[in-house]
């Protein structure tokens, strides 16, 4: 991959504009909310990145079957829903948050700006089954990819069999049928939901170690990608298929309920 600038640096310095610049970055063939940016950070953006996160201790990371994770500032109790109110690390902070900042990607939440962030780690052949990621959280993600492309599926949720746990525990296997849309998701990326798809479609990705039928979309429910025109390095998909290596997902989202820092009986649920 070549070293590139982020196009979030190429800016005009006033955050007025940043919702007016995220349209370009549309994606027509889904509902409204939904945004793909290539190149959203630079190749050595993405070499820190990795750096940082691939020699985090041991304890930092929850080891599940098919990936290992990392959750920040903290999980989210199981009983309450609640984040510890920790600021994230400086690693995960810059330079990604400042530039969703410009673009008023959380303008709407109700902290204005992420304050979780999940960091989930595949290695080939590994996926996550269909699922949703629930109301604990404001319903708008933002996904930045590093490490290697891959394809995300989308279900609508009217399937049968098809509801699955969030992405911070165990998937049962179950069957179901196949995904109404495909977005490929390079490295370096940012991939935004919201609105309809956050509510209404179901996400996974599957357990495939090569990525194919990478072909751009002609008709909806043709199993094309559904992002091809703003793909930005399409010459590497052109042959139809993309060999998966080691992914690396940052998904940034604003949890609803915070607790702050001292009240550990409120963060754990407990009375007082």
């Amino acid at each position: 991959m070549t070293e590139t600038t982020s196009p979030e640096d190429e800016k005009d310095g006033n955050d007025e504009h940043g919702a007016h610049r995220l349209e370009k970055y549309r994606i027509n063939s889904l509902p409204p909310t939904a945004y793909y940016i290539p190149n959203f950070i630079t190749a050595s953006e993405e070499q820190s990145l990795l750096a940082k996160i691939t020699t985090s201790p041991p304890h930092h990371w929850t080891s599940l079957t098919h990936r290992r994770l990392q959750s920040w500032p903290s999980k989210l109790t199981p009983t309450t829903n609640k984040l510890l109110s920790t600021p994230l690390p400086t690693h995960l902070s810059l330079p990604i948050l400042p530039r969703l900042h410009r673009l008023q990607i959380f303008a709407d939440s109700p902290h204005k700006a992420p304050n979780h962030v999940l960091v989930n780690e595949y290695t080939p052949g590994q996926g996550i089954m269909p699922h949703e990621d629930g109301d604990a959280y404001y319903p708008l993600v933002a996904t930045v990819s590093l490490g290697s492309a891959i394809v995300l599926d989308f279900y609508s949720k009217d399937g049968e069999g098809q509801r699955r746990r969030g992405e911070e525990e165990e998937e049962e296997e179950e069957e179901g049928g196949g995904p109404r849309y495909r977005v490929l998701q390079e490295r370096c990326s940012l991939l935004v939901m919201g609105g309809e798809m956050y509510r209404d479609y179901l996400h996974g990705i599957g357990e495939l170690s090569v990525d194919e039928e990478l072909r751009p979309l002609v008709s909806e429910g043709d199993g094309g990608v559904v992002n091809w025109e703003l793909v930005g390095e399409k010459e590497g998909f052109e042959k139809g298929w993309c060999e998966r290596g080691t992914r690396v997902s940052l998904t940034y989202r604003d949890v609803r309920k915070v607790a702050r820092v001292g009240n550990v009986m409120n963060f754990m649920g407990g009375k007082r």
